[in-house]
């Protein structure tokens, strides 16, 4: 999103705070990286951790003053309260994001009363999914619109080929860190219940995280051991996702579902659990993947088989799938966010006259 304002011709700064902050992507030439590396540990105790945020939010104040920012865009929950202190009295608009259902992630009863009583004061709230925001503004007053994330994806991250027939060896995808929320524990036992009488197919799991012994020694336990990859953090993982079958997205909760939308983009049928939130708004039952209910391994086990034992079903979903790249593509996405901008800036000047 930097880049695609860096490259309409604006002066954008990417301010980022923790210690360790490297940028994923490369950045546009023009845009001016600030490191602040204010954050990152544990506090020793109470007293160390409120001065340490006090530090945050002051050379945080410092960094977007010296930018001299007409807008700010704070990504994140603990960012954004320290961006809205930061920028108190500063009268630029600051335009906070939320991609995580609250109500499935704790941030602490500090920082959750702390959010409760900044985000107030925020210009406007901007959430990846409809649910996301109604949750947030049935408990705090402030603006809100509702903007996924954008599918952007390389050149060559398009499928070369329509799915084969013909292929030998069958692959599933998952894909994401290896956490409780990614509920690839719920995958690997609907995998299990299916793979015995299908013993062409494998499962491929791209990500890493602290439950990987876990999920390993699940998989020993189910007796699938031969049959599971995990492929650890893959930097490219669009060849993997374009030559794979399927691809299952198994988490527990969203905000919205990058890796969904990015295997869809890729040609792949998806099956999706119907979790909050995200899913629903992106995957159309029948037409370019399946839902089931949140959670329920039976169901996501059932239409795991019927994928797997049915070539047209699969190539005809993966065909629509394909479409997710206009729905959310990003000249629509950054058209919304030049709405809001647009707003935002005609409000503060019919304030100012």
């Amino acid at each position: 999103m930097a880049g695609a304002w860096a490259e309409q011709g604006e002066d954008v700064t990417l301010i980022t705070l923790n210690r360790d902050d490297v940028p994923a992507y490369p950045l546009h030439p023009s845009i001016r990286l600030r490191q602040l590396k204010v954050r990152g540990g544990a506090a020793k105790n109470i007293f160390h951790g409120i001065v340490r945020q006090l530090r945050s939010v002051y050379a945080l104040r410092r960094a977007i003053r010296e930018s001299e920012a007409g807008m700010i865009v704070s990504f994140m929950d603990i960012p954004n309260i320290l961006t809205i202190l930061a920028a108190s009295g500063l009268a630029v608009p600051t335009v906070i994001t939320e991609h995580i259902h609250p109500a499935h992630y704790d941030i602490g009863w500090a920082w959750h009363t702390l959010r409760r009583i900044v985000y107030r004061r925020a210009a406007m709230l901007v959430c990846v999914s409809q649910p996301l925001l109604e949750w947030f503004q049935s408990r705090i007053k402030v603006r809100g619109a509702v903007i996924a994330n954008p599918v952007i994806l390389p050149a060559s991250a398009s499928r070369a080929a329509p799915l084969s027939p013909a292929k030998n060896g069958r692959v599933i995808v998952g894909m994401g860190r290896l956490v409780e929320q990614k509920g690839f524990d719920l995958l690997l036992e609907a995998f299990s219940r299916v793979a015995q009488e299908r013993p062409d197919w494998k499962l491929k799991i791209l990500g890493e995280g602290p439950l990987q012994r876990q999920l390993c020694a699940q998989a020993n336990q189910l007796n699938i051991a031969s049959r599971v990859e995990f492929a650890g953090a893959v930097a490219d993982p669009f060849p993997v996702l374009q030559q794979a079958d399927l691809f299952v997205f198994s988490s527990r909760f969203e905000g919205f579902g990058n890796a969904l939308c990015e295997a869809m983009a890729c040609g792949l049928p998806v099956i999706s659990f119907d979790c909050p939130s995200g899913p629903s708004e992106i995957v159309r039952p029948g037409v370019d993947g399946v839902l089931v209910a949140a959670g329920d391994v039976a169901a996501l086990t059932e239409s795991i088989g019927r994928l797997m034992d049915d070539f047209e079903l699969r190539h005809r979903l993966g065909g629509r799938a394909l479409e997710v790249a206009s729905r959310f593509g990003k000249q629509r996405i950054m058209e919304l966010w030049r709405q809001v901008f647009a707003d935002l800036l005609h409000r503060q000047a019919g304030r100012k006259s």
